[in-house]
């Protein structure tokens, strides 16, 4: 009797041992069988939408397969990241996730309803693209180092605009106040269009702004552009330096937007997703529409994302913790 239990237990290890490696097959082999859904955080119309969109439409055109755009906004991307971190991790349902959920709200809210570090499986970092300091045209400042002379000049002379708590235009001015010990005055508006419109008015000394955002402004000469915070120079602003080359090496900052899934999606799912957005990302037409908004497209492998995104959540952990940002205003 236990000679045949011990030959009964030895058959059922054989039997899951032989299994269990067909169980990643078969997901490999049936994915993608029902469609696909990519969550964005934002409205119709943004650079999350486009990207989503661009992904979705060519993913489809390549495979055959149904990828549906839902745009789920609310809680500066906190409702979107959410809904999918307590997804089925089975590979039907994506986000594009940014800087802001991925790598900055969790230093400004103490009860952000997901971890970003433990909810989600990297898939692809797909576009980035670095901010502009702009003055107005009228200033008499032709360089960073003039800002930083005349700010430490008189503290809490100058202003900036910026966007909203936590956003970009706020966190890298407050990374240039810290590294060019400079006080000047945030000025905070519900959106960077608002913002905008307030340095070409005049009304406050500069903004950081994406550069493909800042470019209509810049051509018309309503505003002046004096670095790039990026380690490269913008093909769209060949002579306008970098914060590096300009003296300042540790202003560093853009937008950058990226596919995520649920954690614990099988790697096979995973690797579909990344191999189709490495191929429809690479090509020409996709390259140009993003590279003449000043983004430029990384791409890679999910490890290559994870990467990134710890690199920006130490970034923006210091950058909040020493300059005291809460979500209170500024």
């Amino acid at each position: 009797m236990r000679r045949r239990i011990a030959r009964g237990g030895f058959w059922l290890v054989l039997a899951a041992m032989t299994l269990a490696p067909e169980i990643p097959a078969a997901h490999a082999q049936d994915y993608p069988n029902r469609p696909i859904r990519i969550i964005v955080p934002t409205p119709p119309g943004g650079m999350s939408d486009l990207v989503s969109r661009v992904y979705g439409q060519k993913l489809t055109e390549r495979t055959k397969h149904v990828v549906v755009v839902e745009n789920k906004t609310g809680s500066n991307g906190v409702l979107a990241a959410d809904y999918v971190a307590k997804s089925p991790p089975d590979g039907y349902t994506i986000y594009l996730g940014y800087h802001g959920t991925q790598s900055v709200l969790q230093h400004l809210d103490p009860k952000l309803p997901y971890d970003p570090a433990k909810d989600f499986a990297p898939i692809i970092f797909v576009t980035t693209g670095p901010t502009v300091l702009v003055v107005h045209p009228s200033s008499p400042w032709k360089t960073v180092r003039d800002v930083v002379d005349a700010a430490r000049s008189k503290p809490k002379s100058l202003t900036y605009a910026h966007a909203g708590i936590g956003t970009t235009s706020h966190l890298v001015a407050e990374q240039f106040k810290l590294f060019a010990g400079v006080d000047i005055v945030p000025v905070p508006y519900r959106g960077q269009a608002p913002a905008s419109q307030d340095l070409v008015a005049g009304h406050v000394s500069m903004t950081f702004d994406l550069v493909g955002n800042a470019m209509p402004n810049i051509r018309a000469g309503r505003m002046r552009p004096l670095a790039i915070t990026a380690t490269e120079r913008s093909h769209l602003l060949p002579e306008v330096p970098t914060t590096r080359e300009a003296g300042f090496p540790d202003v560093e900052a853009g937008a950058w937007f990226a596919f995520f899934a649920p954690a614990g999606t099988p790697r096979s799912a995973i690797d579909w997703l990344n191999k189709h957005a490495n191929e429809i990302f690479s090509e020409r037409a996709v390259r140009e529409r993003f590279t003449s908004q000043g983004m430029t497209l990384p791409r890679g492998t999910p490890e290559a994302l994870q990467t990134h995104v710890e690199a920006e959540t130490r970034r923006w952990g210091e950058v909040v913790r020493r300059a005291g940002i809460t979500m209170q205003a500024q």
